[in-house]
């Protein structure tokens, strides 16, 4: 099969809650996650990367953040809650990806650190800018990082295979 451009949209979940007696899993996000969750959503359309699925943990936090932002496209694409990406390592996350179908172009995945940081910095192979420096100093809430490549299918991205284009921390204004 033809090599092909991909692209993977990781973004870090918004800024959660840490309410008393409340699971993990079960975090909602706190005010300033409500903000910049619909900004990540934005910013992602105003940078044509839209994606033709969206992978995202089932933990509260992850689900309201793409909530928020998908509300944001006039046709959000088509969603699948996967319970893998809650507590996942790079190696874990990369399992995921690697099975989605091959009929996928641009995929982004809604999770946790410190996975999602450590899978960016596994894949990238290099970086636009500062992009790769600033991913290996902090990754933090509602952080978006653009990564492409080209490859066949998603089961050949692998260490070093991507290149990192972008990463953004979108912040919502306070009202």
């Amino acid at each position: 099969m033809k090599s092909e451009e991909r692209r993977l949209v990781v973004l870090r979940h918004a800024k959660s809650a840490w309410p008393e007696g409340v699971a993990d899993h079960d975090r909602p996000l706190a005010a300033r996650g409500r903000r910049d969750a619909p900004a990540a959503g934005r910013v992602l359309a105003g940078a044509g990367h839209l994606p033709d699925l969206v992978l995202c943990s089932t933990a509260l936090r992850a689900r309201a953040t793409w909530e928020l932002a998908s509300a944001q496209w006039d046709a959000p694409p088509p969603v699948r809650h996967e319970g893998r990406l809650y507590g996942a390592d790079a190696a874990g996350l990369l399992d995921v990806v690697r099975a989605v179908s091959d009929e996928i172009r641009a995929l982004l995945v809604v999770g946790h650190n410190p996975g999602l940081e450590e899978l960016v910095l596994l894949l990238a192979g290099g970086g636009s800018g500062d992009a790769l420096e600033r991913i290996g100093v902090k990754f933090p809430t509602s952080a978006l990082a653009v990564l492409e490549w080209r490859g066949a299918d998603w089961g050949e991205l692998g260490p070093g295979s991507a290149l990192l284009t972008s990463v953004t921390v979108p912040r919502g204004a306070r009202r």
